[in-house]
Protein backbone atom coordinates (compact mmCIF):
# COMPACT_ATOMS: atom_id res chain seq x y z
CA UNK A 1 0.00 0.00 0.00
CA UNK A 2 1.51 3.27 -1.13
CA UNK A 3 1.29 6.00 1.52
CA UNK A 4 1.40 8.71 -1.15
CA UNK A 5 -2.07 10.15 -1.61
CA UNK A 6 -3.61 8.49 1.44
CA UNK A 7 -5.82 10.17 4.03
CA UNK A 8 -5.05 9.32 7.66
CA UNK A 9 -6.52 9.80 11.10
CA UNK A 10 -4.11 9.83 14.04
CA UNK A 11 -5.37 10.16 17.60
CA UNK A 12 -3.01 11.22 20.36
CA UNK A 13 -1.29 13.39 17.76
CA UNK A 14 -0.25 16.30 20.00
CA UNK A 15 3.00 14.65 21.00
CA UNK A 16 5.09 11.51 21.23
CA UNK A 17 4.47 8.76 18.69
CA UNK A 18 1.39 10.46 17.22
CA UNK A 19 3.27 13.66 16.42
CA UNK A 20 6.24 11.80 14.97
CA UNK A 21 3.93 9.72 12.79
CA UNK A 22 2.14 12.81 11.47
CA UNK A 23 5.44 14.28 10.33
CA UNK A 24 6.58 10.97 8.82
CA UNK A 25 3.35 10.45 6.86
CA UNK A 26 3.61 14.01 5.58
CA UNK A 27 7.18 13.36 4.38
CA UNK A 28 5.86 10.29 2.55
CA UNK A 29 3.32 12.49 0.76
CA UNK A 30 0.06 11.61 2.49
CA UNK A 31 -2.70 13.78 1.02
CA UNK A 32 -4.59 14.52 4.23
CA UNK A 33 -4.02 14.13 7.95
CA UNK A 34 -6.57 14.42 10.75
CA UNK A 35 -4.60 15.07 13.93
CA UNK A 36 -6.75 14.38 16.98
CA UNK A 37 -6.02 15.02 20.64
CA UNK A 38 -7.61 16.34 23.83
CA UNK A 39 -4.90 19.04 23.89
CA UNK A 40 -5.01 22.21 21.80
CA UNK A 41 -1.31 21.60 21.09
CA UNK A 42 -2.47 19.38 18.24
CA UNK A 43 -3.16 22.55 16.22
CA UNK A 44 0.51 23.52 16.55
CA UNK A 45 1.47 20.08 15.26
CA UNK A 46 -0.85 20.55 12.27
CA UNK A 47 0.77 23.90 11.57
CA UNK A 48 4.25 22.36 11.74
CA UNK A 49 3.23 19.60 9.34
CA UNK A 50 1.75 22.07 6.87
CA UNK A 51 4.86 24.25 7.01
CA UNK A 52 6.99 21.17 6.39
CA UNK A 53 5.19 20.24 3.17
CA UNK A 54 4.09 23.70 2.11
CA UNK A 55 0.45 22.70 1.86
CA UNK A 56 -2.61 22.55 4.15
CA UNK A 57 -2.83 18.76 4.39
CA UNK A 58 -3.04 18.54 8.20
CA UNK A 59 -6.02 19.54 10.32
CA UNK A 60 -6.14 19.63 14.11
CA UNK A 61 -9.18 18.38 16.03
CA UNK A 62 -9.50 18.88 19.78
CA UNK A 63 -11.90 16.65 21.65
CA UNK A 64 -12.62 13.53 23.67
CA UNK A 65 -11.62 10.39 21.74
CA UNK A 66 -14.26 8.38 23.61
CA UNK A 67 -17.07 10.62 22.32
CA UNK A 68 -18.97 9.02 19.42
CA UNK A 69 -20.22 12.32 18.01
CA UNK A 70 -16.74 13.82 17.99
CA UNK A 71 -15.33 10.73 16.28
CA UNK A 72 -17.94 10.78 13.52
CA UNK A 73 -17.48 14.52 12.97
CA UNK A 74 -13.75 14.08 12.37
CA UNK A 75 -14.31 11.47 9.66
CA UNK A 76 -17.07 13.50 8.04
CA UNK A 77 -14.97 16.66 8.01
CA UNK A 78 -11.98 14.87 6.51
CA UNK A 79 -14.16 13.35 3.80
CA UNK A 80 -15.40 16.83 2.89
CA UNK A 81 -11.88 18.32 2.88
CA UNK A 82 -9.99 15.49 1.19
CA UNK A 83 -11.41 12.04 0.61
CA UNK A 84 -12.47 9.03 2.63
CA UNK A 85 -10.00 8.09 5.36
CA UNK A 86 -8.00 4.96 4.55
CA UNK A 87 -5.34 4.91 7.27
CA UNK A 88 -6.24 4.88 10.97
CA UNK A 89 -3.68 4.94 13.77
CA UNK A 90 -5.55 5.48 17.06
CA UNK A 91 -2.55 6.26 19.26
CA UNK A 92 -4.21 8.13 22.15
CA UNK A 93 -3.65 6.46 25.50
CA UNK A 94 -3.24 7.02 29.22
CA UNK A 95 -1.57 5.30 32.15
CA UNK A 96 -3.02 5.20 35.65
CA UNK A 97 -0.46 2.96 37.30
CA UNK A 98 -0.86 1.36 40.70
CA UNK A 99 -0.61 -2.11 42.20
CA UNK A 100 -3.76 -4.18 41.73
CA UNK A 101 -3.88 -4.87 45.48
CA UNK A 102 -1.70 -3.06 48.00
CA UNK A 103 -1.43 -2.22 51.67
CA UNK A 104 -1.93 1.44 52.50
CA UNK A 105 1.08 2.35 54.64
CA UNK A 106 -0.79 5.05 56.52
CA UNK A 107 -3.85 2.97 57.49
CA UNK A 108 -2.54 -0.59 57.08
CA UNK A 109 -5.68 -1.31 55.07
CA UNK A 110 -5.86 -3.40 51.91
CA UNK A 111 -6.63 -1.24 48.87
CA UNK A 112 -7.92 -2.58 45.54
CA UNK A 113 -7.24 -0.76 42.27
CA UNK A 114 -10.29 1.51 41.73
CA UNK A 115 -12.75 0.05 39.26
CA UNK A 116 -13.62 3.54 38.01
CA UNK A 117 -9.97 4.07 37.05
CA UNK A 118 -9.82 0.67 35.36
CA UNK A 119 -12.87 1.57 33.29
CA UNK A 120 -11.39 4.94 32.34
CA UNK A 121 -8.20 3.31 31.05
CA UNK A 122 -10.26 0.72 29.18
CA UNK A 123 -12.41 3.37 27.50
CA UNK A 124 -9.46 5.44 26.29
CA UNK A 125 -6.90 2.72 25.55
CA UNK A 126 -9.06 -0.11 24.21
CA UNK A 127 -12.66 0.82 23.42
CA UNK A 128 -11.88 4.14 21.74
CA UNK A 129 -9.11 2.81 19.43
CA UNK A 130 -11.32 -0.06 18.28
CA UNK A 131 -14.19 2.28 17.44
CA UNK A 132 -11.99 4.80 15.61
CA UNK A 133 -10.84 1.86 13.51
CA UNK A 134 -14.39 0.63 12.98
CA UNK A 135 -15.43 4.11 11.84
CA UNK A 136 -12.86 3.94 9.07
CA UNK A 137 -13.79 0.38 8.12
CA UNK A 138 -17.47 1.39 7.95
CA UNK A 139 -16.66 4.28 5.61
CA UNK A 140 -14.77 2.05 3.21
CA UNK A 141 -17.41 -0.70 3.39
CA UNK A 142 -20.09 1.89 2.60
CA UNK A 143 -18.10 3.19 -0.36
CA UNK A 144 -17.61 -0.30 -1.79
CA UNK A 145 -21.29 -1.16 -1.33
CA UNK A 146 -22.30 2.00 -3.20
CA UNK A 147 -20.06 0.92 -6.08
CA UNK A 148 -21.62 -2.53 -6.11
CA UNK A 149 -18.38 -4.15 -4.91
CA UNK A 150 -18.56 -7.17 -2.65
CA UNK A 151 -15.70 -9.22 -1.27
CA UNK A 152 -12.31 -7.63 -1.91
CA UNK A 153 -10.11 -9.60 -4.28
CA UNK A 154 -6.29 -9.58 -4.36
CA UNK A 155 -6.43 -8.32 -7.94
CA UNK A 156 -7.77 -5.03 -6.51
CA UNK A 157 -5.69 -2.37 -4.75
CA UNK A 158 -5.85 -2.52 -0.97
CA UNK A 159 -8.38 -0.08 0.46
CA UNK A 160 -6.89 0.78 3.84
CA UNK A 161 -4.89 -0.08 6.95
CA UNK A 162 -5.40 0.11 10.70
CA UNK A 163 -2.41 0.07 13.04
CA UNK A 164 -3.12 -0.15 16.77
CA UNK A 165 -0.53 0.97 19.32
CA UNK A 166 0.07 -1.83 21.78
CA UNK A 167 2.92 -1.98 24.27
CA UNK A 168 5.51 -4.33 25.70
CA UNK A 169 3.37 -4.04 28.83
CA UNK A 170 0.86 -6.32 27.11
CA UNK A 171 3.09 -9.15 28.35
CA UNK A 172 2.36 -8.04 31.89
CA UNK A 173 4.06 -5.33 33.90
CA UNK A 174 4.07 -4.68 37.63
CA UNK A 175 1.77 -1.82 38.60
CA UNK A 176 -0.03 -1.73 35.25
CA UNK A 177 -2.99 -4.07 35.63
CA UNK A 178 -5.33 -1.77 33.66
CA UNK A 179 -2.82 -0.52 31.09
CA UNK A 180 -1.46 -4.01 30.37
CA UNK A 181 -4.97 -5.42 30.00
CA UNK A 182 -5.90 -2.79 27.41
CA UNK A 183 -2.75 -3.28 25.37
CA UNK A 184 -3.17 -7.06 25.37
CA UNK A 185 -6.79 -6.51 24.35
CA UNK A 186 -5.72 -4.56 21.28
CA UNK A 187 -3.87 -7.62 20.02
CA UNK A 188 -7.08 -9.65 20.07
CA UNK A 189 -8.99 -6.80 18.45
CA UNK A 190 -6.40 -6.43 15.68
CA UNK A 191 -6.38 -10.17 14.93
CA UNK A 192 -10.17 -10.32 14.77
CA UNK A 193 -10.54 -7.14 12.74
CA UNK A 194 -7.97 -8.40 10.23
CA UNK A 195 -10.15 -11.45 9.61
CA UNK A 196 -13.27 -9.32 9.14
CA UNK A 197 -12.01 -6.10 7.54
CA UNK A 198 -10.01 -7.81 4.80
CA UNK A 199 -13.41 -8.57 3.25
CA UNK A 200 -13.43 -4.84 2.44
CA UNK A 201 -9.73 -4.74 1.49
CA UNK A 202 -8.50 -3.38 4.84
CA UNK A 203 -5.51 -4.73 6.73
CA UNK A 204 -5.12 -4.49 10.48
CA UNK A 205 -2.15 -4.99 12.78
CA UNK A 206 -0.73 -3.90 16.13
CA UNK A 207 2.72 -2.58 16.98
CA UNK A 208 4.09 -3.12 20.49
CA UNK A 209 6.62 -0.36 21.23
CA UNK A 210 9.07 -0.62 24.07
CA UNK A 211 9.74 2.33 26.35
CA UNK A 212 9.74 5.34 24.04
CA UNK A 213 10.89 8.88 24.76
CA UNK A 214 7.43 10.40 25.13
CA UNK A 215 5.85 12.67 27.75
CA UNK A 216 4.01 9.63 29.15
CA UNK A 217 7.27 7.77 29.80
CA UNK A 218 9.15 10.85 31.01
CA UNK A 219 6.37 11.40 33.55
CA UNK A 220 7.52 8.21 35.28
CA UNK A 221 10.56 10.12 36.50
CA UNK A 222 14.21 10.07 35.53
CA UNK A 223 15.15 7.89 38.53
CA UNK A 224 12.75 5.10 37.57
CA UNK A 225 13.80 5.30 33.91
CA UNK A 226 17.49 5.07 34.84
CA UNK A 227 17.09 2.27 37.38
CA UNK A 228 14.20 0.16 36.10
CA UNK A 229 13.90 0.70 32.33
CA UNK A 230 17.31 1.39 30.76
CA UNK A 231 19.05 -1.60 32.45
CA UNK A 232 16.41 -3.93 30.99
CA UNK A 233 16.65 -2.45 27.48
CA UNK A 234 19.37 -4.01 25.34
CA UNK A 235 19.97 -0.79 23.39
CA UNK A 236 20.50 0.97 26.76
CA UNK A 237 18.39 3.97 25.77
CA UNK A 238 14.79 4.96 25.24
CA UNK A 239 13.36 4.40 21.77
CA UNK A 240 12.83 7.57 19.76
CA UNK A 241 9.27 8.33 18.59
CA UNK A 242 10.59 8.68 15.03
CA UNK A 243 11.76 5.06 15.14
CA UNK A 244 8.24 3.87 16.00
CA UNK A 245 6.76 6.14 13.33
CA UNK A 246 9.08 4.58 10.75
CA UNK A 247 8.02 1.09 11.88
CA UNK A 248 4.33 2.03 11.57
CA UNK A 249 4.91 3.25 8.01
CA UNK A 250 6.59 -0.07 7.23
CA UNK A 251 3.51 -1.87 8.55
CA UNK A 252 1.23 0.28 6.42
CA UNK A 253 3.32 -0.12 3.27
CA UNK A 254 4.11 -3.85 3.42
CA UNK A 255 1.00 -5.87 2.61
CA UNK A 256 2.50 -9.03 4.09
CA UNK A 257 2.60 -7.54 7.58
CA UNK A 258 -0.33 -8.41 9.80
CA UNK A 259 -0.61 -9.57 13.39
CA UNK A 260 1.93 -8.04 15.78
CA UNK A 261 5.24 -6.26 15.37
CA UNK A 262 7.47 -5.84 18.42
CA UNK A 263 9.61 -2.71 18.45
CA UNK A 264 10.98 -3.10 21.97
CA UNK A 265 14.71 -2.29 21.65
CA UNK A 266 15.37 -5.57 23.44
CA UNK A 267 13.42 -4.69 26.58
CA UNK A 268 12.44 -7.52 28.91
CA UNK A 269 10.38 -7.26 32.10
CA UNK A 270 11.75 -8.43 35.41
CA UNK A 271 10.21 -11.39 37.18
Amino acid sequence: MDIKGTVAVITGAAGGIGRALALELAKRKAAGLALVDHSDTVHQVAKAVNELVGSAIAHGYTGDVTDEGFRKSVFEDMASKHNRVNICVPAAGITRDSLAVKIDKATNQVVIYPIETFRQVMEINLVAPVYWALEMVAGIARMRAEKGLKRWEPTEPLEGAVIFIGSVSSLGNRGQVAYAATKAGLEGAAATLMMEAVYHGIRCAVIHPGYTDTPMVRAMGEKLIAEQIIPRTQLRRLIQPEEIADAICFMISNAAVSGSLWADAGWHPSA
